[in-house]
């Protein structure tokens, strides 16, 4: 008679298996139909991690509901590892994104971002792959609905609540002092930039604007500390569950060895 643990296993693995196959179809949908480089991005990443899920939902299911044992040690030695895994990460991602924040700017709508504020590791990161992350920006359209909105009145833009990366990205730093035409339109003047440094990168350009300021990497960071801390949350969550399928399948395990025994020496 299989016994309970062996069952719930194999029910949560015949769940997580049949998850797997959207994410894999996904990661393929990605591959073929990205039309830029951002968008094919994440393909190869979704479709390892779909296969991830595959293959060990399959050892779950056959290693608990066939009795296999040593299918069943592999399997908990994965889910023990991806648990050490997730921990550690979850810690990582709560340390890097403690430091930082936008700063208040008086009669503003909208924060300024100023990328030292962030942590020295993310800022590395950033500041290696800009090239590309920048293209992947621009590609997104994050300025676009500002770049369309030309008719805003001066005091009406600075009432705006802009996200960071528009903030950091769509519009010149308020140190420039610029003069507003539009939200992407500003006209500068030459002593701006000895008082920081994007006040000559900004570009009245709509392909250009400020994607290349640090103010537009310190927009991003803060955008990733936002979702970090919200996936660092939601690995809390998934890292309870992992440890409850661990326990059961530990049962499971110890029945698959009690059982061969007893085959064994009837």
């Amino acid at each position: 008679m299989v016994r309970c643990s062996n069952n719930l296993v194999g029910i949560l693995n015949i769940v997580t298996l049949f998850l797997s196959i959207p994410i894999i179809a996904g990661g393929i949908w990605l591959s073929k139909q990205g039309n830029t480089e951002c968008a094919r991005f994440l393909d190869k990443p979704v479709i390892a991690i779909g296969v991830f899920i595959l293959l060990v939902s399959i050892a779950g299911i056959v290693g608990s509901c066939c009795r296999v044992s040593w299918l069943m040690w592999v399997y908990l030695l994965v889910m023990f590892l991806l648990i050490v895994l997730l921990f550690c990460f979850t810690i990582f991602a709560f340390v890097v994104t403690n430091k930082g924040a936008g700063e208040v700017i008086s009669g503003k709508g909208y924060k300024e971002y100023r990328l030292g504020d962030y942590s020295n590791w993310l800022q590395k990161r950033v500041n290696r792959n800009w090239g590309k992350i920048s293209s992947c920006l621009a590609d997104s359209k994050i300025c676009q609905s500002l770049i369309e909105d030309v008719s805003t009145p001066v005091d009406d833009f600075y009432r705006k609540h802009l996200s960071a990366l528009q903030s950091g990205c769509c519009k010149p730093s308020n140190d420039c002092n610029f003069q507003y035409v539009s939200p992407t339109n500003w006209i500068g003047n030459s002593t701006s930039s000895a008082i920081n440094t994007d006040c000559a990168t900004w570009n009245n350009d709509s392909s250009k604007l400020c994607y290349g300021c640090e103010s537009c990497k310190a927009g991003l960071l803060d955008n990733i500390k936002t979702e970090w801390k919200k996936v660092a949350v939601i690995n809390i969550i998934f890292l309870v569950f992992l440890i409850i399928v661990y326990s059961v399948g530990c049962c499971a395990f110890r029945n698959n060895m009690e059982d061969n025994s007893w085959k064994r020496y009837p």
